[in-house]
């Protein structure tokens, strides 16, 4: 039985997100994003995870179509390095309001970002993968996985890794009302903080999905919006061998690279990282928090 989200948005499997981009002078503003799928929508599961949703569909940030229909290159986005949660100093937004998609910390310094726990079942594992090449990692929590695993959120913090807010419900923000999509991102700090003390100072949408509207919330509570680079499409459970090939094959000086630990069955990312990390770290790259 495949993997799904109750209330997740029905997509068949080639049906493609698209991202208006407005170009302004000096940079590229990001506009109204109509949902969703870089690179296709894909089903998730709370099976592994109980209550836990996820999903979070993949394409290159740097393909786009303008509004009149017509295909064409979104500009680099100019990355600004900012911090993850309160207590590391104040976050900073991208210039133009634009989500970053890459690190700007100097050479072969990269990010890895976990999206879609806490899990009772794969963030223990992933954590021991983590503490064992001592690279810290930034976890994208859904606030309602928060609220039913609250001590695994809290080993997470206290392993020192960074915490930031991926909604309340795993919720594709542009489809819902000015209300409810304040509620989603206020609710999941809400839950982030009563289980760890700390407030995320960073936001990832769910899908890749943004809105004129959702980045006035995060300018307002100081939330960057974080996006990422690279989908080795682990969600997808492609086998192993294909999630490693994937991040050593795109993974360059900035990347950011997407796993996930909840939204079902999870064993092949562990697995993959297990063999990925240690091959980027011979690679001469350094892990560093977005």
């Amino acid at each position: 039985m495949p993997d799904s989200f109750r209330g997740a948005p029905d997509r068949g499997p080639n049906l493609a997100r698209r991202r208006l981009l407005v170009v302004a002078a000096g940079g590229v503003a990001v506009g109204i994003g109509t949902v969703v799928g870089r690179g296709g929508a894909r089903p998730v599961s709370a099976a592994e995870n109980g209550p836990a949703r996820e999903a979070s569909p993949s394409a290159s940030p740097s393909a786009t179509r303008a509004p009149g229909g017509a295909a064409t290159r979104k500009a680099s986005p100019q990355p600004r390095p900012s911090t993850g949660q309160e207590g590391a100093g104040p976050a900073k937004v991208p210039a133009a309001g634009q989500p970053m998609y890459y690190l700007d910390d100097g050479p072969k310094v990269i990010a890895l970002t976990i999206d879609d726990g806490p899990s009772p079942a794969y963030t223990p594992q992933v954590l021991q993968v983590l503490e064992k090449y001592g690279v810290l990692a930034t976890f994208s929590m859904v606030g309602k996985n928060v609220s039913y695993y609250p001590a695994v959120a809290k080993d997470v913090a206290q392993a020192g890794h960074t915490i930031i807010n991926h909604t309340w419900d795993h919720a594709n923000l542009t489809s819902l009302s000015a209300s409810h999509q304040r509620s989603e991102i206020s609710r999941a700090t809400d839950a982030i903080h009563a289980a760890t003390d700390i407030r995320p100072r960073m936001f990832r949408a769910p899908y890749g999905a943004w809105s004129q509207r959702v980045l006035g919330y995060c300018a307002a509570d100081e939330l960057t919006p974080l996006d990422w680079s690279v989908d080795p499409r682990d969600w997808a459970r492609p086998g192993v061998s294909k999630i490693v090939s994937a991040i050593m094959k795109t993974t360059k000086t900035g990347s950011i690279i997407l796993e996930h630990d909840g939204g079902g069955n999870r064993s092949q990312t562990v697995a993959a990282l297990k063999i990925a990390i240690p091959r980027l770290l011979d690679e001469g790259y350094r892990f560093a928090i977005p």
